[in-house]
């Protein structure tokens, strides 16, 4: 018996079970949390993360690797890369365990000047003190009863405690959750009558409710309810009528009509409900009449994301049964809850526990540092502080993201702040023996995985020997069957609006203006230079901004021939012919609701600025706006809607001149610049009189002087004006004026959009090398070939450099890492399959062919309209090293992988197409591209491993925890899984073959397709940065599913009949 439970316990095919199901597992629990504001949530941290099951597969997993490391004798001299690696696994688990059981975080808030040392649980309890008549020696005897809960609104929650009080026995039982809930009357006949206040005094708005009979102190003002009181607000309730009598002045509004009245010292006045008044310092709304009920929580009818939650506990105890009502929640800290019942004094907490530290942390001064020119835009935030340790010594510490404070045994995280930037939020974590295991495991895993690629005794590098062999059976370059792909090019017409007759001049007319008027490209070029500070605080050449302006608004690098700068500067010439000229783009079809709205024929694919407003300047789109914005997940109608609003937006401020931030102003502690439009209707104050008329008028002359050398010809006075703008520029905006190398090299990068032209030709080089190998197959001693295959692996290698070039001007132009949003780590992906392509195309041309057809797919993809090529600043976050570590690593690895898809698809084409007559060197082929496939997924299983636990250990150093759940690094690991399966099929019996691991490496590609765009677009969690957004449509994603089985189907009648042994 013990011999057959081993054999099951430390088979492969167990190995292959818990590698499926865990990430099976891992899949379900962020599809349960679709739709939500994040992820894991309680409801799948109860059915999945944190369930019993779940975590007996992680010690299944440890069995496993135990007992294989026995079984297939890991312990020897040459398996020892493969034993590091599953050492490190096991060490990685019981780290997480002791983390999970053991170790504990919290949130810590401090205000300036305050000292702290304690900090709430990120667990939530429910706590409870039950006290009675029970006396030991003269002390009162309390029992204390703590259990941590995770309640979920999708759940049927399950509580329950039973306990003795002096032997006397006490039930105490969840009734009810409520998210988002709020202290209200439950109405009842029987009840006491309760008059409703909702009064805000500056620190937020509160809920009272004043009992028939009693007078409360709500911020040391007395309010009495039928009750007269002296010096108190009296409010009286007689005949459903109720009157106010206040021994202060005050004042009324009531918000449906808007009607103002006073309220008079000591008199008596009715009192209006659904009124705001305000008396000193305080306003109050009486929202409903008095009511009969008795105390509770009801839900919010609008609950927000920070909203306390509530519990209904029923109390039974010696024949009496009671209920409470309870607020709290997560990271909550409220009053305990008071209840009589059976003769015991019972009060209920629900919420955080509060935890003390061993010392004392002062916090002195909290900073926030923006990006130049913004109010929110946070470049960084700290906190100073004092550790106060009378064990150790006290000491400052400067406390900031990717730099935590380590003190005995504790780490603190800077995680957030105060609104008024006058207190900060701390994260406070206590987990020593739990990082330090994890971390080890970490050491050994990368060291085994680097290990796995370069010891002659592992798999990979068996890879390297077969594939030698193949390569020296090989007498010539054998057969690749190549699939002509063809696309459609579509051009961009504009046609005059002779449909409708809205009295504005037709394009033709608005055409030959500008034709007249336009600026000369050599001057244009010129303005280009000039410095621009945008929305965001980036600052940049005007040439960029008129770029992206143009790309969003039109989806073109022109209009009619005018580049960029020659329509920015035509723009702020001549704003009121811009109001006019079609040149806002709207969807065909999709934008069909938003032409019938502003009343444009539906063939028109470009609408002019003043096509959205009435004659009375009323904005048409402004209905549909609230919905639009409003909801987390926009329909494709409201999509369009938003789209077109920010479009409208993004050229208004440009006719309008809010966007020529050209400007900087003096002294400014966030280094903003301004617009002339920004300095007349603003209120910035600017000392020099000299400088203020200059920014006041200059440009306004620069215009004029404009206007004249274009008559005459002459732009050498409008040049001096762009020179002493520029000066001021330097003078005025030092701290962030970009250098003239720096404006150089990004107008020489817009100029040329390298990643734009790179798709169209790594396609046509990749395509026709494709054509040579096949026709090489053929007319095998034709030196022209040789010698045209040896051009195009040469044409392709060049163009990877030009992409590397580009990926280093881009780094140095935005001064971080190339890989820090959607777009860049796409180039990124292409850049990095590329590179792997021709790593291993050293053994195969077809590898290299097929990598340059894979990167142009890549880089098509990082120019679809969802993607914004604009480089943008860097959240604060991201500011680290970590970046260039973690984020080039793991997004590296999709390469790789990207390159086994290809050559499994390859592979797969070529069993379709073996003969009788080619088998042979069909065989050979495929042989050498399975080899090649199964080392580039080695290395992207190596890359993306290493990558993912480097992000751990990025997570634990910016905010104390290496592991959250959160779906991005859920879906990495995932297709950790999904990838370690796929290289272990060959010790499964029954999956063993080439046929089934090249339909799997195409497969298993879904798992990286999913983990780069589904978690962000269709997922909620900290990566989800577009959620809600669908990119493709399930009908797309049933078509590729059915392409990939007919090409299994397909392949596999060949592979049958042909290879299969």
């Amino acid at each position: 018996m013990q011999n057959k439970l081993a054999k099951i316990l430390f088979s492969t095919r167990l190995t292959g079970i818990l590698f499926i199901v865990f990430a099976t597992a891992m899949a379900a629990g962020t599809f349960l949390d679709a739709g939500q504001d994040t992820s894991p949530t309680p409801y799948t941290r109860n059915l999945i993360y944190n369930a019993w099951w779940f975590e007996a597969i992680m010690v299944f997993f440890v069995i496993n690797f135990v007992g294989n490391i026995i079984r297939f004798k890991l312990h020897k001299k040459e398996k020892w890369a493969t034993l590091i690696l599953h050492l490190a696994f096991i060490f990685i688990l019981i780290g997480a365990f002791i983390t999970r059981y053991v170790s504990f975080e919290g949130t810590m808030a401090i205000r300036e000047g305050a000292t702290e040392k304690t900090f709430l649980s990120q667990e939530t309890y429910i706590t409870a003190y039950i006290d009675g008549d029970y006396i030991i020696e003269g002390v009162p005897q309390r029992l204390p009863i703590e259990r941590e809960v995770d309640f979920s609104g999708r759940l049927k929650n399950d509580f329950k405690i039973k306990t003795k009080y002096n032997e006397q026995p006490i039930t105490i039982e969840l009734e009810e959750f409520i998210v988002g809930a709020e202290e209200d009357i439950i109405l009842d006949e029987n009840g006491d009558a309760y008059l409703k206040l909702v009064e805000s005094s500056g620190d937020g708005r509160h809920t009272h409710f004043l009992k028939d009979g009693e007078v409360q102190s709500i911020h040391n003002t007395l309010i009495a309810l039928n009750k007269p009181t002296n010096g108190a607000i009296n409010i009286t309730y007689n005949n459903n009528a109720l009157t106010i009598q206040s021994p202060f002045e005050g004042e009324f509004m009531t918000m449906a009509t808007m009607a103002e009245g006073k309220l008079v010292k000591d008199s008596l006045q009715p009192l209006i409900l659904r009124s705001r008044y305000v008396i000193g310092n305080m306003q109050m709304v009486f929202p409903t009449p008095v009511v009969k009920g008795v105390s509770g929580i009801s839900q919010k009818p609008e609950a927000s994301k920070n909203d306390e939650d509530g519990i209904v506990l029923k109390i039974t105890t010696n024949g009496e049964t009671k209920r409470v009502g309870i607020l709290g929640g997560r990271g909550m800290n409220n009053a305990f809850k008071q209840v009589k019942v059976g003769g015991l004094d019972v009060a209920f907490k629900y919420g955080a526990k509060v935890l003390e530290l061993p010392f004392a942390i002062k916090l002195n001064d909290f900073e926030a540092e923006r990006y130049p020119g913004t109010e929110k835009g946070y470049s960084s935030f700290s906190s100073q502080v004092t550790v106060i340790d009378e064990k150790d010594g006290s000491f400052d510490y400067k406390i900031f993201m990717n730099n935590i404070l380590d003190h005995g045994g504790y780490r603190f995280f800077q995680s957030s702040f105060y609104p008024d930037e006058k207190g900060t939020i701390l994260s406070v974590n206590h987990d020593y023996w739990g990082t330090l295991l994890t971390y080890i495991g970490y050491f050994l895993l990368y060291f085994g995985l680097m290990a796995i690629l370069f010891s002659k005794h592992s798999r990979f590098g068996d890879l390297k020997n077969k594939l030698n062999k193949v390569k020296a059976k090989k007498v010539k370059m054998l057969a690749l069957i190549f699939l002509c792909f063809g696309w459609q090019s579509f051009s961009q017409t504009h046609s005059d609006d002779d449909g409708h007759n809205h009295n504005k001049p037709t394009k033709t007319q608005i055409d030959s203006v500008l034709a007249a008027n336009i600026t000369p490209k050599e001057h244009a070029d010129i303005f280009g230079h000039l410095v621009i500070q945008d929305i965001g605080g980036r600052m940049m050449p005007v040439n960029t901004y008129a770029s992206e302006m143009l790309r969003k608004l039109s989806k073109n690098d022109t209009y009619e021939g005018y580049d960029a700068n020659q329509v920015f500067l035509s723009i702020q010439e001549s704003p009121m012919l811009w109001y006019n000229v079609p040149i806002i783009y709207l969807a065909m079809k999709k934008a069909d609701s938003i032409r019938h709205i502003i009343g444009v024929d539906k063939s028109e694919k470009y609408v002019s600025l003043a096509d959205f407003f009435t004659e009375k300047g009323e904005y048409k789109l402004s209905p549909y706006l609230d919905d639009a914005y409003k909801t987390l997940a926009p329909n494709a109608f409201q999509k369009e809607f938003k789209e077109a609003d920010q479009r409208v937006n993004l050229l208004y401020n440009t006719v309008e001149g809010m966007s020529l931030k050209i400007f900087p102003v003096p002294n400014d502690p966030i280094n903003k610049w301004i617009s002339t439009y920004d300095y007349q209707n603003g209120n910035y104050k600017i000392e020099d009189s000299l400088y203020g008329n200059f920014v006041k008028n200059g440009f306004k002359m620069y215009v004029y002087t404009l206007n004249t050398a274009k008559q005459t010809g002459d732009f050498a006075e409008a040049e001096k004006l762009l020179a002493a703008f520029k000066k001021t520029q330097h003078d005025m905006g030092a701290s962030v004026m970009l250098s003239d190398d720096k404006i150089n090299a990004e107008i020489l990068y817009n100029k040329y959009d390298i990643f734009k032209k790179l798709f169209s030709w790594y396609l046509y080089a990749g395509s026709l090398l494709f054509v040579l190998l096949i026709v090489q197959i053929f007319r095998e001693k034709s030196k022209a070939l040789n010698i045209s295959v040896t051009v195009f692996k040469v044409v392709i290698l060049g163009l990877f450099i030009v992409h590397t070039l580009g990926l280093i001007t881009r780094w140095y132009i935005s001064g971080h890492a190339p890989w820090s949003d959607a777009y860049e780590s796409m180039i990124y992906v292409a850049w990095a399959t590329m590179f792997f392509g021709l790593a291993f195309g050293r053994k195969s041309d077809l590898t290299i062919a097929s990598t340059a057809f894979v990167t142009a797919m890549l880089l098509m993809i990082a120019h679809w309209n969802w993607m914004d090529p604009a480089i943008a600043n860097l959240q604060p976050v991201l500011n680290s090293y970590w970046l260039m570590i973690h984020v080039a690593v793991i997004v590296a690895s999709y390469g790789p992988f990207a390159l086994g898809m290809i050559l499994g698809v390859v592979s797969l084409l070529l069993m379709i197409f073996t003969t009788k007559n080619n088998k042979i060197k069909m065989d050979l082929n495929i042989k050498e591209l399975t080899i090649i496939n199964e080392m580039a997924l080695t290395v992207g299983l190596v890359m993306l491993t290493i990558g993912n636990f480097l992000g751990g250990m990025w997570a634990n150093e910016s905010w104390g925890r290496y592991w959250g759940w959160d779906p991005k690094e859920t879906w990495a690991l995932i297709s950790i899984m999904v990838y370690a399966f796929v290289l272990h099929m060959r010790l499964i019996p029954g999956l063993r073959g080439r046929w089934v691991f090249n339909l799997m490496s195409i497969v298993a590609f879904s798992s990286i397709i999913f983990t780069y765009f589904g978690v962000n677009f269709y997922l909620a969690g900290l990566h989800s940065y577009q959620s809600g957004q669908q990119i493709a449509s399930f009908n797309a994603i049933a078509i590729a599913a059915g392409i990939i089985a007919l090409l299994g189907f397909f392949a596999y009648r060949g592979y049958s009949k042909y290879y299969k042994k």
